[in-house]
């Protein structure tokens, strides 16, 4: 399994798959909302959804676990 991690801190503003989905490299897959700037968090491997770690309106911290790909 891998694991995306939120790259700064900020408020999970959108979740953009569901578990199951096949994402693509490079393919927005959270948007994170810091400093009034919208942030897409990327996938960085190919694969399929496995879990959803947060939800829309949560607080995370960098480096915190968002979703996770099989």
């Amino acid at each position: 399994m891998k694991e995306i991690t939120a790259s700064m801190a900020g408020t999970v503003l959108n979740v953009l798959v569901n578990i199951g989905d096949e994402v693509a490299t490079g393919q927005a897959v959270i948007i994170l909302e810091s400093m009034k700037m919208e942030i897409p968090i990327e996938a960085l491997d190919k694969g399929k959804v496995s879990e959803i770690k947060v939800n829309i309106g949560d607080f995370v911290n960098e480096g915190d676990v968002l979703l996770t790909i099989e």
